[in-house]
């Protein structure tokens, strides 16, 4: 069975995104266009991404959040604007948000150069303990399993809306990707008004994919306003479309808000693995326009429109959680 659903979204096996029954590839290529016009959020099976290693990252990423916080903190990479290294409690704050969100997390990016001899990303920053020794080999492995399942959905994303092969897999080769690693701390005793372990906000790249979380709390908006959880099973991931890929697709595909309310049990805490797939810097995000459409968004860089965004983030005051 290609598709049925888990919280109201499509569930599709990519393995059927290939199969030799050209009924049963169309029909699954509908339902991928169709839940990221509707949702813009899908559910992927069969993706082959090590389930080993993801337990590992898990694990990895719980033992990361425990180090002290001295240690955390010589790992901030504020050049960066937050996109490399450790970030800590209230240390972002979604676009048009009043308080912070009740998170903190880690960022690894890109370690190859980008291509047609573009300039050197930032270096990834890595925690000086012997209490993990295999820190940056398993997350550098993860980053470049999550590479190849982003390059295999866009693909799919691109024989789904129609659009010549590698028009959109081919922007993320040595693209500036980012894996986060983020871990939701237990509420505090006093939680700020209207604070929530992540404030409503739209993803800037391309797509994101989403491992299963520690727990529940993710929820996507609906056009009508009103929220609806999101998800998924163990081994599944969670694709949602983010706003470059709505540009490049001039608003057919919905970046859609989303969130992570604050749990029923404040103590529980949550840890949550997304990659963020990014095109590279020098990539033209150019809206494509059929004949008789007009023209949403203006053609702009990645780079400019990354640079952009995260400056309009950090400008904000950014007050205690």
């Amino acid at each position: 069975m290609a598709s049925d659903l888990v919280g109201s979204l499509p569930v599709v096996d990519l393995r059927a995104c290939a199969a030799s029954n050209s009924v049963e590839r169309e029909r699954v290529l509908d339902t991928v266009a169709s839940s990221l016009e509707e949702f813009g959020f899908l559910v992927i099976d069969g993706h082959g991404l090590d389930r080993a290693l993801i337990s590992r990252v898990f694990s990895l990423t719980k033992a990361l959040f425990e180090l002290p916080a001295q240690t955390k903190a010589a790992c901030c990479v504020p050049e960066s604007l937050g996109n490399r290294g450790y970030v800590g409690l209230g240390g972002e704050t979604a676009l048009g948000a009043k308080v912070s969100d009740l998170k903190e997390f880690w960022h690894v990016g890109q370690e190859r150069v980008p291509a047609n001899g573009g300039a050197a990303y930032l270096p990834n920053v890595w925690p000086s303990t012997e209490a993990l020794p295999n820190v940056s080999e398993d997350l550098l492995a993860l980053y470049t399993c999550f590479e190849a399942v982003a390059e295999r959905v866009l693909s799919v994303i691109e024989a789904a809306l129609r659009l010549p092969r590698q028009h959109l897999s081919s922007m993320i080769v040595s693209g500036n990707s980012v894996l986060r690693l983020i871990h939701y701390p237990p509420l505090p005793p006093s939680v700020p008004d209207g604070a929530v372990r992540a404030a409503a906000h739209e993803d800037i790249n391309l797509i994101t994919l989403l491992v299963e979380g520690s727990s529940g709390g993710l929820e996507l908006q609906r056009r009508d306003g009103s929220w609806m959880p999101v998800a998924s099973l163990a081994g599944q991931i969670v694709v949602n479309v983010g706003d470059m890929l709505e540009r490049v697709t001039n608003g057919r595909l919905r970046s859609t808000t989303h969130r992570v309310v604050n749990p029923v049990d404040a103590r529980a805490p949550r840890y949550s693995i997304p990659f963020f797939v990014h095109p590279r810097p020098s990539v033209l995000l150019d809206p494509i326009v059929a004949t008789n459409d007009a023209r949403r968004f203006d053609p702009i860089t990645a780079d400019a429109f990354l640079t952009e965004r995260l400056t309009a983030i950090r400008s904000q005051e950014t007050p205690s959680p």
